[in-house]
């Protein structure tokens, strides 16, 4: 069986033999280096996306993770019913917004309502370097292209949000918002009304363990054709 037979292109194969083994330490050297520049990069990706994770981020929601959804959820069911009357009174009330959360960790979805959530919480950070840090970590963390918990955005919407977070205000991450928010209002809270988690609640009944299901497919704005993205006000 023939040996594979590798090759240099850049060594000169009349040099000294001492010469060209340096040349290939070198190379190997230098690749080696390269490795090591992208895992630094990459760790420090890492660590500014757990940023969001932090409690400053979550002061008035439990969000929960995937396999830690919250224990238990004692609503009445006719507070329960109230939640069916539109999107915002569901997340308006602490019960609910964690319902939604169970719902979502069922679809593998979780990634839009933690974003909607660091977003409430980014608008109230009074101060410019509470603004510049959260607004770097949510966009490592849910906006970049391949982030650990990427949502559905279209192009533009994620090029003005990068445009905006080394100088970010308040208002940096208001379209993203709302499109996020849109999108679980017309997709997954229809459903979320029809599914056990909701229908068990106003029926007084306790709540059961749901099997997560892998999602077969995740929803864009492009599957809305009468939505139009309100980009423009924020050029």
């Amino acid at each position: 069986m023939e040996k594979p037979l590798v090759f240099f292109s850049h060594l000169n194969m009349s040099d000294p033999k001492e010469k060209t083994f340096y040349k290939v330490i070198h190379a190997i050297g230098k690749e080696a280096s390269n490795k090591d520049i992208k895992n630094r990069g990459k760790e420090k990706r890492n660590r500014l996306s757990l940023l969001v994770q932090k409690p400053e981020f979550h002061d008035d929601v439990n969000l929960g993770r995937s396999g830690n959804l919250p224990k238990s959820i004692s609503v009445s069911p006719e507070e329960a019913v109230k939640w069916g009357e539109s999107f915002d009174k569901l997340l308006s009330h602490k019960d609910g917004f964690d319902a939604f959360t169970r719902f979502l960790k069922t679809e593998f979805s979780e990634e839009n309502i933690e974003f909607w959530a660091a977003c409430e919480d980014f608008k109230k950070s009074q101060e410019p370097h509470q603004l510049f840090h959260k607004a770097q970590a949510i966009y490592e963390k849910f906006i970049q292209n391949d982030a650990p918990q990427e949502v559905n955005l279209d192009f533009h919407t994620k090029e003005i949000i990068l445009k905006s977070i080394s100088q970010p205000t308040i208002h940096s991450f208001d379209a993203a918002q709302s499109r996020v928010y849109r999108l679980m209002e017309q997709d997954s809270y229809t459903r979320f009304l029809r599914s056990d988690i909701y229908l068990d609640l106003i029926n007084g009944r306790p709540l059961k363990t749901t099997n997560l299901r892998r999602r077969s497919r995740s929803f864009t704005f492009n599957e809305f054709p009468d939505e139009k993205p309100d980009i423009a006000i924020w050029l």
